[in-house]
């Protein structure tokens, strides 16, 4: 790549923790760095290339091309930063070559009492590991939170050996421990603390809490407040195990993990491959967007696609979803690997989590490769294809009617094109001599208006749509269709049909038949727009014509003013209030004398006219 296109591509990137691969020429990987927010990050290496050091300068001279890892957090970014530098051992990275890891958590369980201890690694040894975690010192807070809350030993005692050799040190009298020193003390106690403990490691937090939290409030209402601040201790403890993180999982060796985002007009295909329990490499691939294929059937083939033909094969994939035909694609890859390659499709559970980290790294490469043009243009072409017309539709035009009760009976026409709403070409109807609400009657009246001004070569209805959709079922689209035919007009008609949720859910013909859109993100969300946004319009001017009914109401009980004065007032004024608080000057610039005298003393019964004056003496 060019320096032009290797600048063009890191601004492409989104504002999301990740790390970024550098590579030369030759595909070695010469730097590999953490980002907070990556687009920030990998364009400084881009700009400005004075201000950077001599290395950064040399090292930047040899990127032919660049890689991304998108992440979940901050940290989980450095992880990975620590887990692909230990493995690539790029030239341009001068720390964490060491093979220093993050900490983890020792349970002695060889021993007769159990203790925990901080550890940079994992060992054969026969003890328990858990973690990795943030750092030794947040890993430490998790230890001591434990065994404050557990109230388990923390001191240089060694057990059995010392039990009952000395009195209880001062954990004990500061009830931060039961005191397993004690002769008395009853031991099987320590068991039953450690297990709940290893319970808490292994992940199980909500469960866990979930009990805690109920006991505590029960302890709160019996009045045993100091049991109630023990548990609320323990309950404090769970909440920082949750600052366990899932890239590196000690479970995971030999591990691959898909993921799959069907986007609107790429999907992207996203293998995250796990060795020795690290997120080591990341491969993906772009594809136009499958229409009418389901998610199964795409995984299915891009997974066969993947493996096949390869020899070194993980033990275990994750996919994001069921396959069907999984038993022969297990056995086809257990016989390509010469041993049983499993296919796991995890429902919840850190499992579940690195699959979405998959899947939000297949977002990610989807929404850099795809612009809002194409994206707008895979949309109409999908809808061109299915509903079977000869290319697709750039003119789309939708029809609601609104009425409440046999008054204010309106219509809306709302315009999209490409896909994107053009306001300026919206359109309002007052429906005329209806003798009641009737949307089919409504409609065919709409239409033939909207389409005889077209004939007519009205300028503001001189563009023929591509397509029309009409805010209804199947008899609303046969109104339509009919009113086409006879004006001569060919144009595609479909009713919307809403769920019972009120969600579009597919589309109708004249004939009755439905077209289903749920199976489609891209069509059910524009089409679900469109009949919204009709709707909306709709429903505004309704609510406009009501208001102004209402509002000329008033002055309807005005001796000497009509509909056209009344008309003529409203719009010179604009509302009741400025009408009220006018003068019969000011009343007299818009309606004659006698009616602006009328409409002041309307409201203003109790006073004269400004300009008259009251003479004594006479009546």
């Amino acid at each position: 790549m060019t320096f032009d296109e290797l600048k063009e591509k890191a601004h492409s990137l989104p504002l999301q923790p990740g790390v970024y691969i550098m590579q030369d020429a030759k595909n070695t990987v010469i730097y590999v760095g953490k980002a907070k927010a990556l687009k920030n990050r990998v364009s400084q290496y881009f700009a400005n290339l004075a201000s950077h050091t001599e290395k950064t300068r040399a090292m930047v001279s040899q990127i032919d091309h660049f890689d991304v890892i998108v992440a979940d957090s901050e940290f989980e970014a450095l992880v990975l930063e620590n887990a692909l530098i230990k493995r690539h051992q790029p030239h341009y990275n001068i720390l964490l070559k060491d093979g220093k890891g993050y900490p983890y958590v020792r349970l002695s369980v060889q021993d007769a009492y159990p203790r925990f201890s901080l550890v940079g690694k994992v060992a054969e040894d026969g003890a328990r590991y858990f973690g990795p975690f943030a750092s030794r010192g947040n890993t430490q807070a998790i230890l001591d939170a434990i065994c404050a809350a557990l109230h388990l030993p923390t001191c240089a005692r060694v057990f059995p050996r010392d039990i009952g050799k000395g009195r209880p040190c001062l954990n004990y009298h500061m009830g931060r421990c039961d005191g397993y020193c004690r002769k008395d003390m009853d031991q099987s106690r320590y068991g039953e603390a450690i297990e709940q403990a290893v319970r808490l490691l292994e992940g199980k937090f909500q469960e866990v809490g979930e009990e805690i939290r109920a006991e505590m409030e029960r302890a709160a209402e019996e009045l045993r407040f100091e049991r109630a601040a023990q548990l609320r201790d323990r309950y404090r403890a769970i909440e920082l195990l949750g600052k366990r993180q899932k890239v590196v999982a000690g479970s995971l060796a030999d591990t691959d993990v898909v993921g799959f985002h069907r986007g609107e007009a790429k999907s992207c295909f996203v293998v995250l491959h796990y060795v020795d329990g690290e997120l080591a490499a990341k491969d993906w691939d772009l594809l136009e967007t499958p229409m009418e294929e389901d998610e199964g059937d795409v995984i299915s083939a891009l997974v066969r696609g993947f493996y096949g033909g390869r020899g070194d094969l993980p033990r275990q994939i994750l996919l994001p979803c069921e396959l069907e035909d999984e038993v022969p694609i297990t056995r086809m890859l257990s016989e390509q690997a010469g041993r049983r390659v499993h296919l796991i499709t995890p429902q919840r559970g850190a499992k579940m989590d690195l699959i979405r980290l998959a899947t939000k790294n297949a977002v990610e490469e989807v929404a850099r490769a795809t612009s809002r043009e194409e994206r707008q243009s895979k949309r109409m072409e999908l809808l061109g294809k299915l509903l079977d017309l000869p290319e697709p539709p750039h003119r789309i035009e939708a029809y609601d009617i609104s009425n409440t009760g046999s008054d204010d009976i309106v219509a809306s026409m709302t315009v999209f094109v490409d896909g994107k709403p053009r306001k300026r070409d919206y359109r309002h109807f007052k429906l005329r001599d209806m003798d009641g609400p009737d949307d089919y009657a409504s409609m065919e009246q709409v239409l033939t208006r909207r389409f005889r001004r077209y004939l007519d070569g009205d300028e503001k209805f001189d563009q023929k749509p591509d397509l029309l959709f009409i805010d209804g079922g199947t008899t609303h689209a046969r109104v339509a269709a009919g009113v086409l035919e006879r004006m001569e007009l060919s144009i595609p008609v479909y009713g919307m049909v809403k769920d019972d949720r009120h969600r579009t859910r597919a589309l109708v013909t004249p004939a009755g038949e439905e077209i289903g859109i749920q199976g489609n993100p891209a069509l059910f969300s524009l089409v679900g727009q469109i009949q919204e946004e009709t709707h909306r319009f709709a429903i505004e001017f309704n609510r406009l014509q009501r208001k102004g009914r209402v509002r000329g109401s008033e002055l309807d009980q005005i001796p000497g003013v009509g509909e056209k004065r009344r008309s003529e007032l409203l719009r010179h004024f604009k509302s009741i209030k400025n009408i009220r608080a006018a003068t019969v000057e000011e009343l007299e610039n818009v309606v004659p004398r006698n009616a602006a005298q009328a409409v002041y003393a309307h409201f203003h019964p109790r006073q004269e006219p400004e300009g008259q004056t009251h003479q004594p003496g006479k009546e």
